[in-house]
């Protein structure tokens, strides 16, 4: 956290900074500021937010935390006074602010649970599932598209008329791993395939061949084969020696190899370290063969995979086994079950707003902004634009016509206008984009669907103040906030910083406040054994250094002894409160649940400190008297006036509550 969000937060704690949002016609005016109201109601919704959140009990006291609610209004008044709120480095940082808080408020609340709900129930049950592709790109012209579908239609006709799946997946699949698996992907759970195929699979019944559907790849028909409950994740060492290839110089077969390693594990022989010697797998190799953790499905090997999860306990050891790769050794680090839906939904959460599944999101919030502000479309504009587009839109080189009717209003949204001009540069824009070819009818619809949706959305957020209370009261909390801190900043903590000479003088007048204690140079010997401790204390009287008594004391590797040197002054944690401060070695105390003898030697008496020395809490002190001269002058700068009756029914009703 940086320096200015830390001190923001210090400043919400301390000041709460609310404006008020009651109903200026009936509510009561507390105190006002140049005549300028401040509520009973901001004031009591302040205080009540802030009782739980002060240490300082000082600040309970209504009386007292008034006394800080008119300081922090007076500071407000004098940052509006100086236009700090008009600053160009003050409105960039609060619009970055805003626009980062209101992502949190521009999304579909239900949409999202229902997501958040649907991932974690996938996340628990594993689907294996089939397919067959037959690829497209999302911007193929439209022949080429009834191409594509009509190519799998006919090969999931095949398969219904009772061909095997995967002697079809054979024949038509598009997908590189077909030939050698049919079409097997193998089981798999949330996350674990682009949301629209994974969609698909999950939704068709198991033993059925799903209709064709598309994805970013192109039309696929699944088949689910099976269902499970997940077995969670493992993680795994693994010891791996290599296919032998042709041109390898090693001369010992693979099998034999990894035989030779198994036995030397059997023989007592760290996994660890045989990987770290022998393993092929060079990722790995050199962390023990450490893999990432892994689910079923997720490796390239099913026998890799079910050699893993037959493992039972941490710790257990595989037979050699071989998968496509070569043999390998498998080591049991641990099981990881699959989490409850509280300690998961936050990540769910997390991954859904990153991925695919945010545009369903998105999607749903705009239908549901275009319902809330009753989008009425002027129906000539599809004619209209249907008319005026042409082949060079899929050319990007399309312009929008010199008599386009800019004034022509296509819908009104809330108070705004949106004109016939404002969509055709929105079409000038998105001919930048891939655009597959269809008739422009359909394309202006979809265009025009578009167009109102981000229109929609970045009225909604231009607007959220007015449409969202909670939004309305973060905002304004980080807009004061931020403005305190730049006043304080200018009239405070920089002033104190830049002023020497003040300093200097402060100092001069409040030495007194700047005295260091008596305090000893010791060396303190703890341990919880007494003994210990007196042999300690006879060999601190002999003369013994530090070193030497460890030797002496702490023997077979057992620490018997700890050592504190150093400048202490009383209250030390390593002093018995009643040490006397004397030079030579004390007597054995009793002390946090063990036993100390302390050793002086030497004692610095009580002084004031120099300039340089108390300069740490001086500069704090300064900078806390600045600011109480600073707010003095506030005081007579603005007039401060309190209603005395409406502040005894506020303490009337927090009290009786």
């Amino acid at each position: 956290m940086n320096m200015k969000n830390f001190a923001l937060i210090f400043l919400f704690v301390i000041y709460s900074l609310h404006c008020s949002f009651a109903q200026m016609s009936n509510a009561d005016v507390l105190f006002t500021v140049d005549n300028e109201p401040v509520y009973v109601d901001e004031f009591k919704r302040v205080y009540k937010k802030n009782l739980d959140l002060v240490k300082d009990e000082t600040q309970k006291d209504i009386d007292n935390y008034l006394e800080l609610f008119i300081n922090y209004k007076l500071k407000l008044k004098e940052a509006h006074l100086l236009g700090l709120h008009e600053t160009s480095k003050y409105k960039k940082e609060f619009a970055s602010y805003r626009r980062q808080l209101a992502k949190n408020y521009l999304t579909d609340i239900e949409v999202t649970e229902a997501l958040i709900n649907e991932a974690y129930d996938r996340t628990v049950n594993e689907i294996r599932a089939s397919h067959i592709l037959i690829r497209v790109p999302e911007n193929a012209p439209t022949k080429d598209t009834i191409a594509a579908y009509n190519k799998l239609l006919k090969a999931r006709n095949e398969i219904l008329a009772g061909e095997d799946f995967e002697v079809v997946a054979r024949r038509y699949s598009e997908d590189p791993t077909a030939q050698e698996n049919g079409g097997d992907l193998g089981f798999f759970g949330g996350f674990g395939m682009v949301y629209d195929f994974e969609d698909a699979a999950y939704n068709t019944a198991v033993g059925d061949v799903s209709n064709p559907f598309r994805t970013k790849f192109g039309f696929h028909i699944v088949k689910k084969t099976d269902m499970r409950k997940s077995s969670g994740k493992l993680s795994v060492a693994h010891i791996m020696i290599a296919n032998k290839k042709e041109e390898d110089s090693l001369k010992q077969d693979p099998e034999d190899r990894i035989n030779d390693i198994h036995k030397k594990l059997m023989q007592g022989e760290t996994f660890e370290t045989l990987a770290k010697q022998f393993s092929e797998d060079k990722a790995s190799a050199k962390k023990g063969g450490l893999l990432n953790k892994f689910g079923k499905g997720q490796l390239s090997s099913s026998a890799f995979e079910d050699a893993a999860f037959g493992l039972k306990e941490k710790g257990d050891i595989s037979q050699p086994i071989n998968s496509d790769f070569g043999w390998h050794i498998i080591k049991l680090i641990d099981k990881h079950p699959v989490a409850s839906f509280e300690e998961m939904k936050s990540q769910l959460e997390s991954r859904i707003k990153r991925g695919s599944r945010s545009k369903i999101i998105t999607s749903a919030f705009k239908n549901k902004l275009k319902e809330k502000y009753d989008l009425k479309i002027n129906k000539e504009s599809v004619d209209y634009f249907n008319s005026i587009l042409n082949e060079n839109f899929y050319e990007r080189s399309w312009e929008i016509p010199k008599d386009l009717d800019s004034l022509g209003t296509l819908t009104r949204l809330g108070k705004n206008t949106l004109t016939y001009g404002d969509f055709a540069k929105y079409l000038l824009r998105s001919q930048r984009k891939s655009n597959s070819k269809k008739p422009f009818m359909d394309l202006v619809r979809d265009m025009q669907d578009e167009f109102l949706g981000d229109q929609v959305l970045r009225y909604y957020e231009d607007n959220l103040e007015e449409e969202n209370e909670e939004f309305k009261i973060i905002v304004e909390e980080y807009r004061d906030g931020l403005l305190l801190f730049d006043l304080m900043e200018s009239e405070v903590w920089n002033a104190a910083k830049k002023d020497s000479v003040g300093l200097q003088e402060y100092f001069a007048k409040n030495s007194d406040n700047y005295i260091l204690p008596t305090r000893i140079i010791a060396t303190v010997a703890s341990s919880n054994n007494e003994n210990v401790i007196k042999k300690v204390g006879k060999y601190f009287e002999k003369g013994w250094d530090e070193d030497k008594i460890k030797k002496a004391v702490n023997k077979k590797g057992k620490l018997d002894v700890i050592f504190t040197t150093g400048t202490m002054e009383r209250g030390h944690q390593a002093l018995p409160n009643d040490v006397e401060f004397k030079k030579g070695v004390s007597p054995v105390y009793k002390h946090n649940d063990g036993f100390v003898v302390v050793k002086v030697d030497g004692i610095e008496e009580s002084r004031t400190q120099s300039f340089e020395e108390a300069k740490g809490k001086l500069n704090g002190d300064f900078q806390a008297q600045v600011e109480i001269d600073w707010l003095s002058s506030l005081r007579d700068k603005f007039q401060v006036s309190i209603n005395s009756g409406a502040l005894q029914r506020v303490k009337n009703e927090i009290n009786n509550e």
